[in-house]
C-alpha cells in the first residue's frame, strides 16, 4: 500500500523535526512501527513527475515531461504499454485500486459541436488509471485547484461537470476557475477519500487474493480547505489544520488495515509528491514559528533540499522491526521496485529503469554503503542536481524553482550534505573534480536510459 500526501514537508510531521508546531500523532505512530528515513527524496520536486516515477519507477524527466505539472485536461502521460507497479501486481494476482488524486493526465473526449463545450462528459474517458494496471479507480483528473472539479470512477464522471466555479485568488485558498459538478465540495474531499479507502480495505481484506491500494491524498496541497471539524485544531491556522487532518485520514486508514487482520502483513510506505509550498517568507497565515520544510534550504519546485526531502516511512511488521531510523539516501522511483520485491515478483525487462529495490534495507540486511549509486533530483523548471553520497551538485545558479538567489553566481552548485544540509556554502570552486564526476555521472544516466543495472 502507498499513501502519497501532497505538498507535506518534513517539518510537518513532529516525528521528523522537534521544533514542529504541529502534532501528527498517527504518523508519529506509524513510524514508530517500522522505519523513518531522514534523507527520503521525491524524484521531482512538484507533482505530476513525482506520481510518474512512483507508479513507473522511471525518472519523469524521461518522458515527454521535460518541466512543470499537468493541468486538469492534460492528455496521459504514461506511455501505452509501459509497465508500472499496478499493472505487473495485477499480472501477479493482486487487485488493485487507486483512490485519491490522479494528475497523471487521462483522454477526455472532444465535443463534435463545439457550441455545446469543449469536452463530452458523458463519454468515456481513455488512458486513466484503468490502463495501467489498476481495477478500481475513484477520485478526481488532477488538483483540488485545477477543474474540472468532479469525481470520476473508473472511466466515468459520477456527476458531469455542468456548472461553473470562480476562481479563488487569496493565497492558501487558490483555486483556478472551471467546470465543477454541481454536488461537488472542495471541503469534503479529503474526508471522502477517506471512507472509501475505509470501503476498499474492509472488502479486501476479506478476500483471498492480496490487494494493492495507491492512496494519493489532496492534502495539504491548495486549497487548503480542512473540514470544519479540524479548523482550529493545530493553532496555527488552516495549513496547520490541514496537516492535522491530513494525519487523521492517515489514522483511518491504518485502523482499517489492523481491523481488516492485514495489517501485519501489509507494507505501507508513506511519503509526500515534493516538499511544502508553504514557507512562512511567502505565507504568513504561518508565521507563527513553523517551519514546514524544517531546516531545509527552499520550497515545493526547487533543486534544493526543501524542494524534495520528504517524510518517508514504511512499515510491514511482519517484517520489519521496528522503531527503526534509516540515513539512506532513498527515493520515490524506488517504490516500485521494492513493492514488486516484497510480493515475490520480478521487474519486468525493460521497466522501472530509475528504481532501486530497499526491502534490504526494511529488513536489516544491507550493512553495507549507500544503496543507491546516486540519485538525480529535478526541479518545477527542469533544473537538474544529482546527489552522490555526501556530495550533491546542482546544475544551474539558482533554485530552479520558485524561491529567488542572487544574480551573477556561479553556474553550478556544489554542496556537503553531510556537514552542510541547509545548502549554506557552495563548494563548487574547490572540488572540480567531484563537479566533474558527477556532471559526467548525470550524462551517463541520461544517454543510457536508466540509472540502475539489473
Amino acid at each position: 500500500m502507498v499513501i502519497l500526501a501532497d505538498d507535506l514537508g518534513s517539518g510537518d510531521v513532529s516525528c521528523y523535526y522537534e521544533k514542529s508546531k504541529i502534532e501528527t500523532p498517527n504518523l508519529d505512530a506509524l513510524a514508530a512501527d517500522g522505519m523513518r528515513f531522514t534523507d527520503g527524496h521525491s524524484n521531482s520536486s512538484v507533482c505530476t513527475p513525482t506520481r510518474y516515477g512512483v507508479l513507473t519507477g522511471r525518472y519523469c524527466w524521461r518522458s515527454r515531461l521535460k518541466k512543470g505539472v499537468l493541468d486538469g485536461n492534460s492528455t496521459a502521460l504514461i506511455e501505452q504499454g509501459r509497465e508500472t507497479v499496478a499493472s505487473v501486481l495485477k499480472a501477479g494476482g493482486y487487485r488493485t485500486a487507486c483512490i485519491g488524486k490522479w494528475h497523471l493526465g487521462m483522454n477526455f473526449t472532444k465535443m463534435k459541436d463545439k457550441s455545446k463545450g469543449k469536452w463530452d462528459y458523458d463519454a468515456p474517458i481513455a488512458r486513466g488509471p484503468n490502463a495501467v494496471g489498476f481495477d478500481y479507480y475513484l477520485g478526481i483528473a488532477a488538483s483540488l485547484d485545477m477543474p474540472p472539479y468532479a469525481l470520476i470512477q473508473n472511466d466515468r464522471f459520477l456527476q458531469k461537470p455542468t456548472e461553473h466555479f470562480e476562481a479563488l485568488k487569496k493565497q492558501l485558498d487558490y483555486t483556478r476557475g472551471g467546470a465543477i459538478a454541481p454536488e461537488f465540495k472542495h471541503v469534503d474531499y479529503l474526508p471522502l477519500v477517506a471512507e472509501q479507502a475505509e470501503e476498499y480495505i474492509a472488502s479486501g481484506a476479506k478476500e483471498s487474493e492480496p490487494f494493492f491500494l495507491y492512496l494519493p491524498l489532496p492534502s495539504p496541497h491548495k486549497p487548503v480547505v480542512p473540514n470544519e471539524s479540524f479548523q482550529g485544531k493545530s493553532g496555527i491556522g488552516q495549513y496547520g489544520d490541514y496537516v492535522v487532518e491530513t494525519d487523521w485520514v492517515v489514522g483511518r486508514v491504518i485502523q482499517a488495515l489492523k481491523h481488516g487482520g492485514v495489517y501485519e502483513n501489509t507494507l505501507v510506505i508513506f511519503t509526500s509528491d515534493n516538499a511544502s509550498f508553504a514557507v512562512p517568507e511567502v505565507y504568513e497565515v504561518i508565521q507563527q514559528g513553523h517551519r514546514a520544510n524544517a531546516d531545509f534550504r527552499g520550497q515545493k519546485t526547487d533543486a534544493f533540499e526543501g524542494g524534495h526531502r520528504v517524510p518517508y516511512i514504511c512499515t510491514w511488521p511482519a517484517r520489519i522491526p521496528a522503531g527503526k531510523v534509516s540515513e539512506q539516501v532513498i527515493c520515490t522511483t524506488d517504490i516500485m521496485a521494492t513493492s514488486l520485491a516484497a510480493a515475490g515478483l520480478p521487474v519486468p525487462g525493460g521497466a522501472a529503469e530509475d528504481s532501486v529495490n530497499f526491502l534490504p534495507i526494511l529488513e536489516g540486511q544491507h550493512q553495507g554503503g549507500s544503496l543507491r549509486e546516486a540519485t538525480v533530483h529535478h526541479s518545477g523548471s527542469g533544473m537538474f542536481a544529482i546527489r552522490k553520497d555526501r556530495w550533491k551538485l546542482i546544475l544551474g545558479s539558482g533554485s530552479g524553482g520558485r524561491t529567488q538567489v542572487p544574480k551573477g553566481l556561479p553556474p553550478v552548485q556544489l554542496y556537503d550534505m553531510e556537514n552542510d544540509p541547509a545548502e549554506t556554502t557552495n563548494l563548487q570552486a574547490e572540488n572540480p573534480e567531484v563537479v566533474k564526476e558527477l556532471t559526467a555521472l548525470l550524462e551517463r544516466y541520461k544517454k543510457s536510459g536508466r540509472s540502475v543495472s539489473r
